[in-house]
């Protein structure tokens, strides 16, 4: 039996997270070759060099594809997918994938798969179909959907919009949101352990922040300034995440630095803790507060109350136990206040609207049925009925 060679992308912390478990099971399929490319902020020593832990999981690393920008502008981001897709072109011309798999909406998939395209690689698709008003990503998410032949939603709503945007049925599966995955078979880290990667004693309630830019092409504070203006309204303790290699994230990053340094003891910042470890901190959390992904998803099933701050993450699903605030100060702290009140906190117990369990069994057998399709490098557009031109 002729094995094929699935290359898994991962672009950061936020979605190895994700896609460890899917990168386990391609690798234990006998009928299949995992290959591992790396970009964005992996390789960044700034943002943690978390390359280390791909391979300290063991993934042996097959091209690393520098891609991080030069500066903290839609420029400099602009000039690293140009960059970018050189490198992903010579990673495919030597990897020979028959499938390139990527996830989410980051600005580097713009570079890898059309790169792929133009290589004849075809593409399949975490978590498409999904919104994230006002930011790039959003852009991006629905561009792949058209680039990429094989879909794997993570909720029955994104299945359908990947339907509407013309995608036929039969390469659309629903798969779930691997990140829940993950979770569910996770050890958690030990508090004593994560204090340790902290530098902060998490005895006492606290909560968890994670802001990254909120608006395509500007810089804009309002988020994370709303955000860790009401922990300080608040007294409360704080992890902070850094940001990813945005437009707009240094900056972040900056304010986020400056504003631990001041409350040593009381608040830490981190560039990662690794696949096993934010959601274990999550775990422990009183709240996880700011505009990332993370607290639509993965807080919900852990049963975390989350305050959504801004419109970076509109549009998306959302669990009971999610409350969004607008990007002022007063907002959030009154939104924060209601989610550590233990009457919110007895709605956490309600389900997640993404789908769980095995989700990476689901993926590797969409990937199988594929790639066993002689014409998986063709798409179709497919009218809605009643709708054709």
């Amino acid at each position: 039996m002729k094995r094929r060679t699935v290359a898994v992308l991962t672009t950061s912390r936020a979605d190895y997270g994700l896609l460890r478990g899917t990168m386990r099971a391609i690798a234990h399929e006998p009928s299949l070759r995992l290959r591992v490319i790396a970009c964005g902020s992996h390789l960044d020593r700034t943002r943690g060099l978390t390359v280390r832990e791909i391979v300290h999981d063991g993934f042996p690393i097959d091209a690393r594809v520098p891609s991080t920008p030069a500066g903290d502008d839609a420029l400099a981001v602009a000039r690293a997918v140009g960059r970018a897709a050189s490198g992903f072109a010579e990673a495919y011309a030597r990897l020979k994938p028959d499938l390139l798999v990527v996830l989410g909406d980051r600005w580097e998939l713009l570079a890898a798969c059309s790169a792929a395209v133009a290589a004849g690689v075809p593409i399949a698709h975490l978590h498409g179909g999904e919104s994230s008003e006002g930011v790039i990503d959003e852009q991006v998410r629905h561009a792949v959907t058209k680039l990429a032949h094989l879909h794997l939603p993570a909720a029955e709503p994104y299945r359908r919009r990947i339907l509407q945007m013309g995608e036929e049925p039969r390469r659309v599966a629903l798969v779930g949101a691997p990140g829940l995955e993950n979770i569910s078979r996770l050890s958690p880290v030990p508090r004593q352990e994560l204090e340790r990667r902290t530098g902060l004693s998490l005895a006492e309630p606290f909560v968890v922040v994670t802001c990254h830019p909120e608006t395509a092409g500007r810089v804009d504070l309002s988020v994370v300034d709303a955000a860790l203006g009401a922990v300080d309204a608040l007294g409360l303790r704080a992890v902070v995440t850094l940001a990813n290699a945005d437009a707009g994230g240094a900056a972040i990053n900056r304010r986020v630095l400056a504003w631990t340094r001041g409350r040593r003891g009381r608040a830490a910042a981190v560039a990662s803790l690794g696949a096993d470890g934010y959601p274990s901190l999550v775990r422990l959390a009183a709240a996880v507060l700011g505009n990332s992904s993370s607290g639509i998803i993965e807080a919900p099933f852990l049963r975390v109350p989350t305050v959504n701050v801004g419109d970076r993450q509109k549009g998306r699903l959302r669990a009971s136990s999610v409350i969004d605030a607008r990007a002022t100060r007063p907002a959030v702290a009154a939104a924060l206040r209601r989610a550590l009140s233990p009457s919110f906190r007895r709605r956490c117990r309600g389900a997640s609207p993404y789908r769980s369990g095995a989700v990476s069994a689901r993926v590797v057998a969409a990937i199988r049925r594929a790639l066993k399709d002689p014409r998986l490098a063709y798409k179709s557009f497919r009218d809605l009925p009643g709708r054709a031109a």
